[in-house]
């Protein structure tokens, strides 16, 4: 009996000592209101439930007393996914303060540096929140690849989009989908100065051009972005909306033939399974990506993470995806023939860019660019209204009044002829295969377009002048056009009295919404 007792004794006390070993290696803490925005929990300040924190694949929510508990090893981000109703602090960069990084040792000493050692994991991590205003309708700014360079292309970024938008009202936030400099994590700073002067709470999705590349293996190709911004996937809530960020690139280490592929790691796709778990399901889920998911009717990440992230989100009826990385802009639409689980397809956006065309072009009246992407869309952002667990989507031009919605090319003179040899186009910067657009000459009756894939004339002709100059030209030639695919056309309207005609073209897009243009040529008779 003795020998029991002892062999009791000993196997309680190794249980005692492993019990203590892993609950060293717990994060715990505090969900809070913060309510003088002090940034400490004061005791009269209330503790609150029922909200998620992640290590970034486990997923836990508060208890009644406002307290959470996850796993953490040597390297791991402690994030709050910020509830609805609630905003989180923001620093002075106006980048959102909602996680805390437990790194004790820091990262390897880099060529671009990475998180300085941050020392034993504290007692208590907590996280506070700032009660707010809880809007059903809100609008957001969504930037694609702003991509600098190099300081010049700094200024660019200032000068051509940031300026204009400088105090911007009406907008919760804003978020740029990766690739916010091009393979020099040092400029991540002079990125940030930049930005912050919007005014706006500003989240970041990492792209393949954010990686350290000086690294052995994706697990270190972050390490200089989470120094930055914190966690490259994460989640939060606004209004009837949950937002879920991800780094989609999967960087394939030093010496590999192909520097990165598209995908998603176990970790992510368990912290997505595990995040929605506490989403409810009438709420829109948008996920917000760098390289999109699909592209031109193919998986443009891993096939089997696609279909591994679908299946996560078929329980929810209203989904919307967004992505940049290719810089032109396009609609896709995923259907169960690309493996979505549910009979309506999902809509993924693929924005333009704020860089546009890399930065290329003649420089304008704002000391920048062009930056005409090569499907012909301008330089410019996105803007998503969100109207309960509905959204519209809208593109605004860079320093160009807000109801220029589309390109016109149309001749302006053309011989009175019975079949006409000339064709009139529209680029609908935001259209898709959902929108139709018509048009009619002197208020006649409406004709509609044919949506066709073809280069953007107005490029073309700006490609031809920087070929066919006898001087050199200022600033970078544009890169070749490419076959865009929201173009319309139709013939010119030739067979009409000699003189000047008024032609109106009409859009009517996806979302129920019209927009209408009006042009002017002449008929001459040879």
């Amino acid at each position: 009996m003795k020998n029991n007792l002892f062999k009791c004794t000993v196997f309680g006390a190794f249980l005692l000592l492993g019990l203590q070993a892993s609950a060293q290696h717990f994060a715990k803490g505090v969900v809070y209101e913060d309510s003088n925005k002090n940034g400490k929990r004061d005791k009269r300040e209330k503790v609150l439930s029922n909200v998620a924190v992640s290590n970034g694949r486990d997923v836990v929510q508060t208890n009644a007393s406002g307290e959470y508990s996850l796993p953490v090893g040597d390297d791991n981000i402690i994030f709050v996914v910020k509830p609805s109703g609630y905003s989180t602090p923001v620093d002075e960069n106006n980048l959102p303060k909602y996680y805390y990084i437990h790194n004790p040792n820091g990262a390897p000493d880099l060529k671009y540096k990475g998180v300085t050692p941050t020392g034993p994991l504290p007692k208590s991590v907590d996280f506070p929140l700032y009660r707010v205003e809880d809007k059903e309708e809100f609008k957001i700014m969504v930037f694609g690849d702003p991509q600098v360079y190099n300081l010049t292309q700094v200024e660019y970024l200032k000068k051509g989009v940031v300026h204009e938008l400088k105090g911007a009202q009406g907008y919760e936030f804003g978020i740029s989908l990766g690739d916010l400099v091009g393979n020099n994590p040092n400029l991540f700073k002079p990125y940030i100065d930049v930005m912050k002067e919007i005014g706006l709470p500003w989240y970041q999705v990492m792209g393949n051009h954010d990686i350290n590349f000086d690294v052995p293996n994706d697990t270190l190709s972050d390490v200089s972005f989470k120094a930055h911004f914190g966690p490259n996937n994460y989640s939060f809530n606004k209004g009837k909306v949950h937002f879920i960020v991800l780094d989609d690139v999967i960087y394939n280490g030093e010496g590999a033939s192909r520097q990165y592929i598209g995908g998603l790691r176990e970790d992510q796709l368990e912290f997505i399974e595990n995040d929605l778990k506490f989403v409810p399901k009438d709420h829109l889920v948008v996920i917000c990506a760098h390289i999109p998911l699909v592209n031109n009717g193919r998986h443009a990440i891993r096939e089997a993470d696609n279909l591994r992230l679908f299946q996560a989100l078929k329980d929810f009826p209203y989904t919307f995806s967004m992505s940049a990385h290719t810089h032109y802009q396009a609609q896709f639409f995923i259907d169960q023939k690309l493996g979505w689980p549910q009979e309506k397809p999902h809509h993924h956006y693929n924005v333009g860019t704020t860089s546009g065309n890399w930065y290329s072009g003649a420089i304008n009246e704002w000391g920048a660019p062009s930056s005409t992407m090569a499907d012909g869309t301008k330089k410019g952002y996105a803007v998503v209204t969100f109207k309960g667990n509905k959204y519209e989507v809208d593109y605004h031009i860079s320093n160009a009044p807000k109801d220029y919605k589309m390109d016109i090319y149309l001749p302006k003179v053309t011989e009175k002829r019975k079949s006409s040899r000339a064709s009139m186009y529209v680029n609908y910067f935001l259209g898709g295969e959902k929108d139709t657009i018509e048009y009619r000459v002197n208020d006649g009756n409406w004709i509609q377009m044919r949506r066709t894939e073809t280069y953007d004339p107005h490029l073309l002709a700006e490609v031809l002048r920087w070929d066919t100059s006898d001087k050199p030209m200022q600033g970078e030639r544009p890169n070749d056009p490419n076959l865009s695919t929201h173009i319309w056309k139709a013939a010119v309207p030739s067979d009409l009295p000699v003189g000047k005609h008024s032609i109106e073209f009409r859009v009517r897009d996806m979302f129920g919404r019209t927009f209408s243009t009006t042009r002017e040529y002449e008929i001459y008779k040879n």
